[in-house]
C-alpha cells in the first residue's frame, strides 16, 4: 500500500475526497503529470459529492463480543458497516478493507445494512446457558446514520432488547435518537438503558469539515437535553481529543452537563492502519498551518508514531500532551459535579421467554 495519494479537491459533504487504497491491494496509483495540465485542472475542478449507495448482508450473528482490557463493555451490535457521518478521524475505516473497498470514500458511501439483524439477535437472546450483559449499540459504526431513518434496523433491535429487558448502552452523533425515546425511556427509568452523545467540539464550523453529515454541536445538545427530559439516564463523550483542532474540552463538558448530561468520558485520536494518511491528506487540505504540529503531538502521545496498539495505552495515550489531557479532563469533571465510573446495568430483569413465538400470541 503506498502513502502517495492522488491529490483531488474537497468534496462537499464528504470526510475524505479519494478513494485510499486498502492495505490488501496488490497494485498502486499514483499521480502523474503527463505534461498537459491535467493533474492541475483535475485540482481546479469542482468535484461532485458521490451519492451513497446502501447494500445487504445476512449476518449469521448480531451480538459481538470482544476481550479488550480498556474497552467498557463485553458485547456490541452494529447494525451497518461504513457511516455516512464521514468523520474523517473514524477509527473504523480500516474495517472496509475486509470488505474489499476503501476505507477512504468508499466507507462513507458505500454502507452495508444487516438484514434481519433484530430476528437473529431475538435467536441469540434465547439461546441455552446465554448470560446477560448490556449490550453496547453502534460502537464501530453509528447506529443513528441518516439511512436509518428509513431502514430502522437500530430500532427494531432496541425493540427486542425492550421486550427481553436486556440492558443497553448508545454511543452515537445522530440526533435520530431521539426517535427512539419511547423505548428507551422505559428502560432507562429500569436501569436498562443510557446513551451517550459524542460532541467533538462546539465550533461548528469544525464539525463541518471534520464531521461532516453528523448532527451540528448545537442539535447534540439538543439531543442530550431531549434524553434527560424524557428520564433516559445520557452522557457525553467528549471524542477524540486531538491536539490544536478540538481545544474547547472543557466547554463542551460545561454545555453538555447545562443541557443534562450526568456522565461523561473521553479519548484521544487514534489512527491505525490506512487512517493516518488520511488524516494527513485531510490536514493539508483543511488546516496546513497546523497539519505538522498536530502530527507532532499526535505522536508524542503515541511513542513517536502515527499510532500505538497496546491495550493500555491506546485509549488515552502517553506522554506530557496525554497527561495534559487527563488532567484537563478530571478537573473539569469534577467541577461540574460529572460521574466519570461506567453505569452500572441490571441484568436481573433479564426474561428471553418473552421473545418466543407463543409469547408473543398473549
Amino acid at each position: 500500500m503506498t502513502d502517495t495519494l492522488i491529490p483531488v479537491a474537497a468534496l462537499k459533504g464528504r470526510g475524505v475526497s479519494f478513494r485510499q487504497p486498502h492495505r490488501f491491494e496488490s497494485t498502486e496509483r499514483k499521480a502523474f503529470d503527463d505534461g498537459w495540465g491535467t493533474l492541475d485542472a483535475g485540482q481546479a475542478d469542482e468535484h461532485p459529492a458521490p451519492a451513497t449507495t446502501v447494500s445487504w448482508e445476512d449476518p449469521r450473528s448480531a451480538i459481538t463480543t470482544n476481550a479488550s482490557p480498556d474497552i467498557g463493555f463485553l458485547h456490541g451490535l452494529n447494525p451497518y458497516r461504513g457511516c455516512e457521518h464521514g468523520c474523517v478521524y473514524c477509527y473504523a475505516r480500516p474495517s472496509h478493507s475486509y470488505l474489499n473497498l476503501s476505507p477512504g470514500l468508499d466507507f462513507e458511501t458505500r454502507l452495508v445494512a444487516k438484514r434481519g439483524l433484530a430476528e437473529v439477535l431475538a435467536r441469540e437472546l434465547q439461546r441455552p446457558g446465554y448470560v446477560p450483559e448490556h449490550i453496547a449499540i453502534g460502537t464501530v459504526t453509528d447506529a443513528y446514520q441518516p439511512i436509518e431513518r428509513e431502514l430502522k434496523l437500530t430500532r427494531d433491535c432496541i425493540a427486542v432488547l425492550a421486550r427481553a429487558q436486556h440492558p443497553l448502552a448508545i454511543v452515537t452523533k445522530g440526533s435520530g435518537v431521539e426517535r427512539d425515546i419511547d423505548l428507551l425511556a422505559p428502560m432507562g427509568a429500569q436501569g436498562l438503558a443510557a446513551v451517550y452523545v459524542t460532541v467533538t467540539t462546539l465550533d461548528a464550523r469544525l464539525a463541518r469539515v471534520l464531521e461532516p453529515r453528523a448532527a451540528a454541536p448545537h442539535r447534540r445538545l439538543r439531543t442530550i437535553r431531549a434524553l434527560a427530559e424524557a428520564g433516559v439516564p445520557v452522557g457525553v463523550s467528549v471524542s477524540p481529543q486531538i491536539p490544536f483542532l478540538n481545544e474547547d474540552m472543557e466547554q463542551v463538558l460545561e454545555a453538555a452537563r447545562e443541557a443534562g448530561a450526568t456522565r461523561a468520558f473521553y479519548q484521544v485520536i487514534r489512527l491505525p492502519w490506512e487512517l493516518a494518511p488520511m488524516f494527513r491528506q485531510w490536514l493539508m487540505q483543511h488546516c496546513p498551518d497546523r497539519a505538522g504540529r498536530v502530527m507532532a503531538r499526535i505522536q508524542d502521545m503515541r511513542g513517536g508514531r502515527d499510532y500505538d496498539s497496546d491495550f493500555g495505552t491506546r485509549m488515552k495515550g502517553t506522554g506530557p500532551w496525554a497527561d495534559l489531557l487527563r488532567q484537563r479532563f478530571t478537573k473539569a469533571c469534577a467541577r461540574l459535579g460529572y460521574e466519570t465510573t461506567r453505569r452500572t446495568m441490571d441484568n436481573s430483569r433479564f426474561n428471553p421467554q418473552a421473545l418466543s413465538a407463543q409469547a408473543q400470541l398473549f
